[in-house]
């Protein structure tokens, strides 16, 4: 039986490649023998054999003509058809595994009540809602004590148990959030994904920033993730139980907790003054990735304040040491001073938000005051 156009193709690529392999042999016997059919394959490299990490990892869309000949539409692939990699898994006989890496702010009073029962959940943040993403980038790893009151080992979590957003999936009798970089163990994205990555920023992140996720970034994963997903969903069903539905998105909860890098990274080279004169620039950074989820189908939104940013132990440990600059509950006041003027400009803008979208449902919550709470009280919760 003829061979078909794509087995000829890898045939007429592969027969030169082999012969140059064999070739290179004759010089150098240590590599005459090998067992070239291995149960699995690690690629580590740049572009000449990236299947769609770059794509995946920054929320970049790739256009034609990348993928044209043999992928017929852009696959992740920054080339028009295949790469050495993809040559060297069929030789092998390999199964090429396509891992799928593939989030409405908690609402307040500014809109009418809403039901909490959401089919989906999708976040952006920082550490206070990040259920694996900055660790499963690379870019760093945690040991215990982390996680050890609930999970009881590390878990991608800056802290020793749960996080709010995982109170609030069991409060809604569903599983806790995946990591969107999360690609081992055919992580499940059917009831939402967690775009939220430790160390992350609203303004876009610097060569300093310790994670690159920035909140635009953050933004342009969740757009790839969709787009992602709506493409697989048209080829195939039986994606349905790992995904979220095409409706999903427009009946989703978006969670938003993200700010405090902003302002307790910018007190290290800035003074309070310079630092309250940013507050307007990133909330707008803020409002622009808002509007393209709004443009995408979000909305249901649930918005997080920042927390008193002065209460935080490193920021007591670094600038605390003079008692003058101590607040009545022990805290940094410059801090904190600055967390209530970026919060009362926030909930301006959900209110503009509220007001602007009239089909949508903006809830501000304050999370400044709940913990200071707390930390005022402590003695009343144990």
């Amino acid at each position: 039986m003829p061979s078909s156009p794509k087995a000829m193709a890898a045939k007429t690529f592969l027969l030169p490649l082999i012969l140059a392999l064999f070739s290179f042999s004759l010089f150098f016997p240590l590599t005459i023998s090998i067992d070239f059919n291995y149960p699995a394959i690690f690629n580590f490299g740049d572009s000449n054999s990236d299947t769609g990490e770059l794509a995946a990892g920054l929320g970049v869309f790739l256009e034609l003509p990348n993928g044209q000949t043999y992928f017929k539409t852009p696959s992740g692939r920054f080339c028009d058809g295949r790469l050495i990699i993809d040559f060297v898994t069929m030789a092998s006989m390999a199964c090429i595994l396509h891992i799928l890496t593939l989030i409405l702010f908690i609402c307040s009073p500014l809109s009418e009540s809403i039901h909490f029962n959401f089919p989906v959940v999708f976040n952006f943040g920082d550490s206070n809602s990040d259920t694996g993403e900055l660790i499963a980038s690379g870019i760093e790893s945690i040991n215990p004590p982390y996680g050890q009151s609930y999970f009881h080992k590390p878990s991608g979590r800056y802290c020793d148990g749960r996080l709010i957003i995982d109170f609030l999936m069991d409060a809604m009798d569903k599983p806790f959030l995946n990591a969107y970089l999360d690609s081992v163990g055919l992580p499940s994205f059917r009831r939402g994904c967690n775009f939220a990555a430790a160390g992350s920023t609203i303004l876009p992140a610097t060569p300093t920033s310790v994670s690159p996720f920035s909140f635009g970034r953050q933004v342009a994963q969740f757009l790839r993730f969709k787009a992602r997903v709506l493409e697989l969903l048209s080829q195939t069903k039986k994606l349905k139980k790992y995904l979220p539905t095409e409706d999903n998105f427009g009946k989703a909860l978006y969670m938003f907790d993200i700010g405090q890098n902003d302002l307790a990274g910018a007190f290290y080279s800035k003074s309070l003054d310079q630092i309250l004169g940013s507050i307007p620039t990133i909330l707008v950074e803020f409002e622009t990735g808002i509007q393209k989820l709004y443009d995408q189908g979000a909305r249901y939104f649930w918005v997080h304040n920042t927390g008193p940013l002065g209460c935080l132990p490193q920021n007591i440990a670094r600038f605390g040491t003079d008692p003058s600059k101590l607040d009545e509950l022990g805290c940094v006041s410059s801090h904190n001073q600055a967390a209530k003027l970026f919060n009362l400009q926030l909930h301006a803008l959900c209110k503009k938000l509220q007001g602007q979208y009239m089909d949508a449902n903006v809830t501000y919550i304050d999370i400044f005051s709940l913990k200071s709470n707390l930390i005022a009280n402590y003695s009343l919760y144990g």
